[in-house]
C-alpha cells in the first residue's frame, strides 16, 4: 500500500490553495483494521493521534467522504473557552484547554493558540445575576473567570461602547483570561501529520455508505465508496450526518443539525485585543491574525444539511455589533459562511460507547465542537482503546436522554459559544 505522507506540508505551510495543487499520492484502503474512524475533522485525527501515542493502536483509518479538516473544523470562529456552568461540562472543556495550553509543542506544529482572554457581556440585572453565577461556579471547579464592571470592560477591550445610552446598555461583563483562540485548520493539518508519522492511514474521498455487522450484532467493518473495510471497532466521529449513520445500525438518534453562520471583514490593522460574546444580540467578535474581524452569528431556524444560511441573521449580528463597536460601522463585510452542526436537547455531547457492540460515537457538539477539540479526540481515543469511558467523559453517554440526566448547557453557555 502507498503511504500517505504529510511532509510536503512543512514546505508549503497551511496554504489550501498549494497544498492540492501536489500531486498527492491517494493510498488505496486495506482490507483490515483494528479501528475505523469515521470523519477527518480535528475530533477524528485528535482521536487516532492518540490512540497511536497513549494506547499503542496504530492500525488505524481515518475514513473522510471529502479531505481532511474540511467540514466544521474548516467552518468554525475559532472560540476556545472552558467556563461552563455545570460541572461536568466544566471539567469536560478545561480538560480540552489544558491540551490546548501545550499543543503546539506537543504536535511540533505552529496551532496559532492565543490565550487572548474571552469575555461576556452583560446586559440586565438578571444576566449580571446569571454571569455571576457563572463565575463562583467556575471558581468552585477550580477554572478561572472574574467579574468585571462595565469601566473595566472597557478598559481590557477599548473599542466597546459602554454608553448608558444604548439600547442594551453594558453593566458588567464575566473574563476567562486562559481563553481564546486558535487556528482552525491548523489543528487538523497538525493532528493528521502527527498521526500519520506514527503510522495512523489517512483516507480521504471514501464516504461510508453501510456499517457490517456480525451474527451477534458487533460491528466488523463498513462499505464505503472506495469499497468494503473491515474493523474489529468502529468510531463516529461527524459534526453532522452522525444520526444518518447511526441508523445503518438501527439506531435513532436524539439529533437536530442546523446551520450555524458567521462572516469576517475586510483586514484592518490590530486594534480588537480579545473575543467578546454577548448573549443578548446573540453576536460575539474577535481580531485573526490576517486583520479580519470574526463575527460569529446565529443558527438557522430550520433543519438542514446545508452550509449556508440566510442573510438576515447576517445581518441582524451586524446591527448588533456596530452597535457595541461604533468604530467599526465603516467597514465592509468580506465573506460569511455557514457550517452545519449536529444538536443535542440538552445542548451537550455524546460522546461514548453505543448499544452495539463495538461501534463508538462522538456527536451532537453544536457550537462547542472546536473548543473541545484535543479533549474530546483523547476522551474518544481512551473509550475506544479499554471499551470504557473515562471518568470525563462518563456523563456524557446515550443513556442520559432515557434516564433524564441532562447536562442542560442551552441557556447557561451564553451565546451558546
Amino acid at each position: 500500500m502507498t503511504r500517505f505522507s504529510l511532509s510536503s506540508l512543512i514546505t508549503n505551510g497551511l496554504n489550501k490553495d498549494r497544498l492540492w495543487d501536489q500531486q498527492w499520492e491517494k493510498p488505496e484502503p486495506e482490507k483490515s483494521y483494528d479501528v475505523i474512524i469515521i470523519g477527518a475533522g480535528g475530533h477524528g485525527l485528535a482521536a487516532a493521534y492518540y490512540l497511536a501515542k497513549e494506547h499503542n493502536i496504530t492500525n488505524v483509518a481515518v475514513l473522510e467522504k471529502g479531505w481532511l479538516g474540511g467540514g466544521n473544523t474548516a467552518r468554525n470562529t475559532t472560540v476556545i473557552r472552558s467556563n461552563y456552568l455545570y460541572d461536568e461540562s466544566a471539567k469536560l472543556y478545561d480538560h480540552a484547554l489544558k491540551l490546548w495550553e501545550g499543543l503546539s509543542q506537543e504536535l511540533n506544529y505552529n496551532l496559532m493558540f492565543s490565550q487572548r482572554g474571552v469575555m461576556m457581556l452583560a446586559h440586565s440585572a438578571h444576566e449580571v445575576a446569571s454571569s455571576k453565577r457563572h463565575v463562583h461556579a467556575n471558581r468552585a471547579n477550580g477554572i478561572d473567570n472574574e467579574w468585571l464592571s462595565a469601566e473595566q470592560a472597557k478598559e481590557f477591550c477599548p473599542p466597546l461602547n459602554i454608553s448608558a445610552r444604548a439600547r442594551y446598555p453594558v453593566l458588567g461583563a464575566a473574563l476567562q483570561r486562559r481563553a481564546g483562540t486558535a487556528r482552525h485548520d491548523g489543528v487538523a493539518w497538525g493532528y493528521a501529520r502527527a498521526a500519520s508519522a506514527r503510522g495512523v492511514h489517512l483516507i480521504e474521498n471514501c464516504e461510508v455508505t453501510g456499517i457490517n455487522r456480525n451474527i451477534d450484532g458487533s460491528v466488523c467493518g463498513v462499505q464505503t465508496t472506495r469499497g468494503t473495510i473491515d474493523a474489529k471497532k468502529i468510531a463516529i466521529s461527524a459534526a453532522a450526518g452522525s444520526g444518518a449513520l447511526m441508523q445503518m445500525v438501527g439506531v435513532n438518534m436524539p439529533l437536530e443539525s442546523f446551520t450555524l453562520q458567521a462572516l469576517v471583514s475586510e483586514p484592518i490593522a490590530p486594534v480588537f485585543p480579545c473575543l467578546v460574546a454577548s448573549n443578548t444580540v446573540h453576536a460575539y467578535i474577535s481580531q485573526s491574525a490576517k486583520g479580519e474581524l470574526v463575527i460569529g452569528a446565529g443558527t438557522e431556524q430550520y433543519i438542514s444539511y446545508t452550509q449556508r444560511g440566510p442573510l438576515h441573521t447576517v445581518e441582524h449580528t451586524l446591527a448588533a455589533i456596530c452597535e457595541m463597536f461604533p468604530i467599526f460601522t465603516r467597514l465592509k463585510m468580506l465573506r460569511n459562511w455557514g457550517g452545519c452542526v449536529d444538536v443535542t436537547p440538552d445542548r451537550s455531547p455524546i460522546l461514548g460507547k453505543t448499544p452495539v457492540p463495538g461501534l463508538y460515537l462522538n456527536t451532537g457538539w453544536g457550537t462547542g465542537g472546536f473548543k473541545a477539540t484535543p479533549g474530546a479526540g483523547h476522551l474518544l481515543a481512551h473509550t475506544i482503546a479499554r471499551d470504557a469511558p473515562h471518568d470525563i467523559n462518563a456523563p456524557f453517554t446515550l443513556k442520559r436522554f432515557q434516564t433524564g440526566r441532562l447536562i442542560d448547557e442551552a441557556a447557561a453557555a451564553a451565546v451558546a459559544h
